[in-house]
């Protein structure tokens, strides 16, 4: 038989058609051809590793725009193709992942086939994830075809969620909480500026759209994240809008190995944690699960001491920002750090060395402390609305004052902010008198000399601990609508002297009289303060704004 003006086709050996980085008229012809014949037309037992052009051609094809038909015929073929011919498996699961970017995801779910391992797949998935400076738009696409990926092979989802996670704690930490506001507050500043400009226009200033976005680039990238990250946590623990328990478990088991493996040990992250924060708040035995399991790694020696450290931190700003956790969880858990915190203090006076404040020696046990007093500052009205005496009653049989007193000196290396407002509110309700050991702390504070090229500048070192509360205010716009209802803003304490730092003895002793002969001390001077790890975050987020939610579950068949 002659083919192509009497070449013979049986005798003589197939044209080369494809080479890499080129098109040729074959190429071609594939493209504009019906592409549902001619991959009929390959039986995939025959395509073995001497067919490797052919393949990679096929895999090039536009396929994602065509017609449904061609669609389904495609990816039958490659289902086929990786059962038959296994080697191929890598090359096309680099082709679907390639096209995990915006508008590329509509027709993508049924090509990974479930029995496909995490062996092949999250290093693709892995490799190809896009670089976090790229826009908000690839990086939002891309995730989401990641977690949809989870909902067909729940395999690999909690590998897929380390993924996901830990590129956005890069863009957590790249967007420290300063940078943030001092963005806003830029903005909010060229804003009024620009308005100023209208003043005679009454009209043209209120026609002004509202900015529900972040100025900061990275934290609108982290927002935009974060938006798809909740909406996939609520999709898959709610059914019609119930809560499905057993999902919600699933998830919860998946997100807290992620939390132990990649969050708890990366300091100073500020938003991607809040994940945690959103789940627990679908029912309370998630919350104290949460609790319980923070309460078991400070406890844990074995534990390195930085992360029993952070646990505590976790456990103090969860205690006090949570607003779903009800005052007896509130309270159990107090009971708790007090019990552990009074048989810490009894091992170190019962041995033979001398006890003193050392950070390297007993830093669970400050950071604990610190925990213990971050959660009174906030949760201290709860505990006394209703019954003023049987809150009080508690309060003075946590025996704070021992903790206060002892030679370990906690409130030295606490956070001063914590400390002062801590020992305003304990002063006002006459549960432990703090402001002599602060005096004392404050005159042994050492300052510290630093030498630059703008010259030497005098400080001291207020954070011995180095640690944070890490939900401290919520500051993503979009994201932050899902998260202002479940949490605890910072309120004035209008009832409450926030005593500042009184020099001369005479003022120590008139603050000592008031204390001992049971006078409520003058509360008409009040400084407004939040303690937090920052003094930049001492006001509550403004969270304007919706997401636009998409929904996970209803697009899986």
């Amino acid at each position: 038989m002659d083919i192509d003006g009497g070449r013979d086709f049986l005798l003589t050996p197939p044209m080369k058609t494809v080479r890499f980085g080129e098109l040729n008229k074959d190429y071609d012809l594939l493209h504009t051809e019906n592409p549902p014949l001619l991959i009929k037309g390959l039986c995939v037992t025959q395509l073995n590793k001497d067919h490797e052009q052919l393949i990679y051609t096929v895999l090039r094809l536009p396929w994602v725009g065509r017609s449904q038909a061609v669609v389904d015929e495609y990816i039958a073929f490659l289902s086929n193709l990786v059962s038959a011919q296994t080697f191929y498996l890598c090359s096309c699961l680099k082709m679907v992942v390639s096209h995990f970017i915006p508008s590329m995801f509509s027709s993508l779910l049924p090509v990974c086939n479930p029995c496909l391992t995490s062996r092949f797949l999250m290093p693709i998935l892995q490799e190809n994830f896009p670089f976090v400076q790229k826009s908000s738009r690839v990086l939002e696409c891309y995730v989401h075809n990641l977690l949809r990926v989870t909902m067909y092979i729940p395999s690999i989802r909690r590998d897929v969620l380390e993924i996901i996670i830990s590129k956005m704690l890069k863009l957590d930490v790249s967007a420290s909480r300063s940078d943030i506001e001092e963005a806003e507050e830029s903005t909010v500043h060229k804003q009024q500026e620009e308005e100023g400009l209208f003043d005679m226009d009454e009209d043209v200033s209120g026609d002004q759209p509202s900015r529900t976005g972040m100025t900061h680039p990275m934290a609108e990238r982290l927002d935009s994240l974060m938006v798809v990250l909740l909406a996939y946590i609520r999709d898959v623990c709610h059914d019609n809008g119930s809560l499905h328990i057993d999902r919600t478990k699933e998830l919860y088991k998946d997100l807290l190995s992620v939390f132990d493996k990649v969050i708890l040990p990366t300091h100073a992250s500020c938003h991607v944690q809040y994940m945690l924060f959103y789940l627990c708040s679908f029912r309370l035995a998630l919350a104290e699960a949460f609790l319980d399991h923070l309460w078991k790694i400070l406890l844990n020696p074995s534990q390195a001491a930085v992360l029993r450290q952070a646990a505590a931190g976790y456990l103090g700003s969860f205690l006090a920002r949570a607003k779903f956790i009800p005052v007896l969880t509130v309270r159990a858990c107090l009971d708790l750090l007090i019990s552990w915190i009074h048989s810490y203090i009894d091992s170190q006076d019962s041995s033979d060395k001398q006890t003193f404040c050392d950070i390297s020696l007993h830093g669970p046990f400050y950071s604990a402390c610190q925990a213990v007093f971050y959660t009174l500052i906030f949760r201290h009205r709860a505990m006394l609305d209703g019954n003023m005496k049987k809150g009080l009653e508690y309060l003075q049989s946590l025996n704070l004052e021992r903790v206060v007193m002892c030679q370990l000196n906690p409130l030295k290396v606490c956070l001063p902010t914590v400390t002062n407002m801590f020992a305003a509110i304990t002063r006002k309700y006459q549960v432990v008198f703090c402001y002599n050991v602060i005096e004392r702390n404050n005159r042994l504070v050492l300052p510290v000399v630093r030498r630059s090229a703008g010259g030497d500048t005098v400080s001291a070192n207020t954070n011995p601990l180095d640690s944070f509360f890490p939900f401290d205010p919520y500051l993503l716009k979009r994201s932050g609508v899902l998260i202002e209802p479940l949490y605890q803003v910072w309120e004035d304490l209008a009832d409450t002297e926030f005593v500042a730092s009184k020099s001369g003895q005479q003022a120590s002793r008139d603050d000592e009289d008031d204390f001992l002969c049971g006078v409520t001390p003058n509360t008409e001077g009040i400084m407004g303060m939040t303690p937090g790890s920052y003094d930049s975050s001492l006001r509550s987020p403004s969270s304007v704004g919706s997401p636009p939610f998409v929904s996970f579950t209803h697009r899986v068949e």
